[in-house]
């Protein structure tokens, strides 16, 4: 009766390693078909898209405007634990400060992609035009970079000063690099942490609110020449839209990381962030639905146009099928639903549905807005990724995801949860 028992045991041990095994090879395969795919974007330059002159942005514009928000959201919820002192979230705080600074690298490589000259990118922060909004977002987002890396080091650092005591070889060095000299574990030293994190954490706010992600919006907003982002409602939808993003892929980063390694779900904590997530997407819909109904109310035709488009025309499987199902009506019915809502299994795809709903959105605010003509009796315009943007895309992305498995296998991210359950 004990050898059944002990192969048993066994194959449980194992089956982590086995996911671990298919998850690397997976993202090395994503990220060596992504390399193909720019390499022929660097060779071939923009030749090999599908943007043109009538459709100067498409996929890249829309995954780096998701990326940012999934940053900025992700930072935004942190600072719901640092500030308002929000502990039943702490179990996600650090996570959310890694995720923010990965979403970050992986939206500015989107925006590296889609320059006409990539090896120019440095001349927005060498010349820096006062009046351009691009030339401020740049600098923003370098001191956004600057403030998230120094809140997460400030989070984690006793915990990386026991690593480097604890650890050796390569690892002692790595942790004594990252611990910048520190080795003040001392009471006092960790309130004096907890103290400048919440400094940063208020310079942070307007900092991902206005500058950040609102100032993302802000980009599209100052467009005159386009009626359906020309909207003071436009930085304000963007910031909203990142909170429900940030909010529902750290929810299921936390449920997917736990049960592969076969942790404890904390299904408070869950429907917390359900609850949460779902809050900020009640607001986001009802700001989107007064953005739609005042452009339908005045019967503009460019206003029209644009509704027409998106609602209706050759994409609108997008706004139907990933805006609205995916990232609306699903969500809030596995949310809010007796047969569901106690349920991990139903709100991680509630999350993850949130998520693939969002990236619907940005593509919705992206194309239709520049299909229609600007000038009536202009040629209309028409975009769908080449095979070049597709792929170069999933090799970002997995780059991203890539650099995250690294920093968790390395970082200390993981709260113990029952120290956060005692603070409570």
């Amino acid at each position: 009766m004990g050898l059944p028992g002990t192969n048993t045991q066994k194959q449980v041990s194992t089956s982590p390693q086995l996911l671990e095994k298919i998850w690397w090879i997976s993202l090395f395969v994503m990220l060596a078909a992504g390399g193909i795919a720019i390499f022929y974007r660097i060779t071939d330059g923009l030749a090999s898209t599908n943007l043109s002159s009538l459709m100067p942005w498409g996929a890249w514009i829309a995954f780096y405007i998701f990326f940012v928000g999934l940053s900025a959201g992700s930072f935004l919820l942190s600072t719901l634990i640092i500030v308002f002192g929000m502990e039943r979230f702490e179990v996600v705080g650090r996570a959310a400060l890694f995720t923010a600074i990965i979403a970050m690298i992986v939206a500015l490589t989107f925006v590296l992609l889609d320059l006409g000259r990539m090896d120019r990118f440095l001349n927005a922060m060498i010349y820096w035009n006062l009046t351009s909004i691009l030339a401020w977002e740049v600098h923003f987002y370098l001191l956004y970079i600057v403030l998230l890396v120094a809140e997460l080091y400030l989070m984690i650092r006793t915990d990386l000063i026991r690593l480097h005591q604890e650890s050796t070889g390569w690892k002692k060095k790595l942790y004594g690099i990252l611990t910048i000299g520190s080795t003040d574990l001392s009471p006092e030293s960790r309130l004096n942490d907890k103290k400048w994190m919440k400094i940063l954490g208020y310079i942070g706010i307007p900092l991902a609110i206005f500058g950040v992600h609102g100032g993302t919006g802000t980009l599209f907003a100052v467009v005159k020449a386009r009626v359906y982002w020309n909207s003071a409602l436009f930085p304000i939808i963007f910031v909203l839209s990142a909170l429900v993003s940030g909010t529902a892929l750290l929810t299921f980063i936390y449920i997917i990381s736990q049960k592969v390694r076969k942790l404890h779900v904390n299904i408070d904590v869950v429907k917390a962030l359900a609850q949460l997530m779902a809050f900020f997407l009640i607001i986001d819909l009802s700001l989107e639905f007064y953005e739609w109904g005042v452009s339908g109310y005045g019967l503009e035709h460019e206003h029209m146009a644009v509704l027409a488009t998106m609602f209706a025309g050759k994409h609108a499987w997008s706004f139907w099928g990933f805006q609205m199902f995916l990232g609306a009506v699903l969500p809030l019915y596995l949310i809010f639903s007796k047969r569901t809502r106690e349920s991990v299994t139903a709100l991680a795809i509630a999350s993850i549905s949130i998520v693939l709903g969002i990236i619907g959105v940005r593509f919705n605010i992206v194309v239709p807005a520049l299909i229609v003509p600007v000038i009536e009796g202009y040629p209309t315009g028409d975009y769908f990724p080449s095979w070049v943007e597709w792929v170069s895309s999933l090799g970002v992305v997995a780059m991203g995801m890539m650099l995250y498995t690294i920093g968790a296998k390395l970082l200390p991210l993981d709260e113990d949860e029952n120290e956060v359950l005692s603070h409570e």
